[in-house]
């Protein structure tokens, strides 16, 4: 019997079992935004309450002024691979720029952050081994599995688990020790200091994608490894400006001889247009609005602990996040979908995840900097009115409250 590759099972399944409950969740289309971190959908005004813009500056009049500025000068496109004549000079500023920041050496910018993490591949050669965290983001598990070398998991966030995985290696090559920097679902974030004494210990490098620190962790938003005090000695860190930074686009930063390695060998970076000149101006105008307006992400924080808190204080759980991503676990899709369908239609979009995406049925809420404390309130208050109308289950006893997550490291 021959079988259909198309019919294999994936999130259309899931959109199965939500349709069959009356929940059509994905690839619904906003048909605009406002300025106070409003969405318009089905032609109604609903508080978005699951975008990834952090910061809010993907709206910011510097950002698009920027990004305005470069379609005039440039087009719209750089109609080239990087190596060829796909680079322009905003390409090298927004390099320099952004290397700086994080205080590497040397930067690449790729024209998505999943191009970025595809590059990895380039660093697998035959005998090498990666390590990765089980619950990477997708594009971290394919760049890995292009590459020539092993691939094996550890356990979410289990140091002991990923020791013994390295003590048991006896590939001839290099080893890799690979995570997101923020866990892009449930919000949790890496053990970079025992990753980093592992990686020592071992002789392997470690790559970190900053997709969700970048912006947010570290005093001055410079992601994980600043939060932790371990910039200096990072390997690689790959991160996508299509979040804190309000923009489209990925980067590849660490020391120069790495980087290096990937910007000519990566097939993602080399055989792919480059970044588009408004997003790449619009990434460099955000950088510097980061970095001049660091109540952004104090205010971003105090959301964040308004959602946890606010949500813990009904029973509700979510952890394992203390970061702006807030999740909800339920026991399987019917459950959730049901739950995301009250709260759209009070007025408030999260976003629904599930198998295979995740490895549970939950909910992801975020709130941006363009809101206020008042849109927080109105979050808690919808979610517990849908929580007591469909009887959602509560923890039994009362979850300690999230503090402001760059002070955990």
């Amino acid at each position: 019997m021959v079988i259909d590759p198309f019919a294999k099972a994936g999130l259309h399944d899931a959109e199965a079992v939500l349709q069959a409950h009356g929940v059509d969740a994905y690839f619904r289309a906003v048909e605009g935004w406002t300025s106070d971190g409003y969405a318009i959908l089905d032609g109604r005004k609903v508080l978005m309450a699951g975008s990834n813009d952090y910061l809010g500056l993907s709206r910011h009049p510097r950002v698009i002024a920027a990004a305005v500025e470069a379609l005039g000068r440039y087009g719209t496109s750089v109609s080239g691979s990087r190596p060829l004549n796909g680079t322009i000079d905003l390409h090298e500023r927004l390099e320099a720029r952004i290397a700086a920041f994080l205080g590497q050496e040397s930067a690449a910018v790729a024209t998505t952050g999943f191009q970025a993490n595809l590059a990895l591949a380039a660093a697998m050669g035959p005998g090498d081994v990666a390590f990765s965290d089980a619950r990477n983001h997708a594009s971290l598990i394919d760049g890995l599995r292009l590459g020539a070398g092993t691939v094996r998991s550890y356990r979410h966030t289990d140091l002991a688990h990923l020791r013994r995985r390295l003590e048991a290696a006896t590939e001839p090559g290099g080893r890799l020790i690979v995570t997101d920097g923020v866990f892009s679902m449930e919000g949790d974030v890496a053990p970079l200091r025992g990753l980093r004494d592992l990686a020592d210990e071992f002789g392997a490098k470690l790559i970190v994608d900053s997709a969700h620190d970048l912006g947010v962790l570290g005093h001055r938003g410079a992601g994980l490894h600043e939060a932790t005090g371990l910039s200096s000695r990072a390997d690689l860190i790959t991160a996508t400006f299509s979040k804190a930074l309000g923009s489209t686009g990925g980067v590849i930063a660490g020391p120069a001889a790495n980087v290096r390695r990937l910007r000519y060998n990566a097939r993602s970076l080399v055989f792919s247009a480059g970044l588009p000149p408004a997003s790449a101006a619009a990434a460099l105008a955000a950088l510097e609005v980061l970095i001049e307006e660091p109540q952004r992400r104090e205010r971003l924080h105090t959301l964040s602990r308004l959602l946890h808190n606010g949500l813990r204080a009904i029973g509700l759980d979510t952890r394992p996040s203390v970061t702006p991503i807030v999740p909800l676990s339920f026991p399987d899709m019917a459950s959730a979908g049901t739950f995301w369908a009250a709260l759209c239609e009070a007025g408030v979009l999260v976003n629904l995840v599930g198998p295979p995406a995740t490895s549970r049925a939950m909910l992801r809420i975020t709130l941006t900097a363009t809101h206020d404390e008042s849109h927080a309130e109105r979050v808690v208050k919808a979610v517990t009115e849908v929580a007591h109308r469909l009887g959602t289950p509560r923890a039994p006893h009362p979850l300690p409250p999230v503090i402001h997550a760059t002070h955990l490291f």
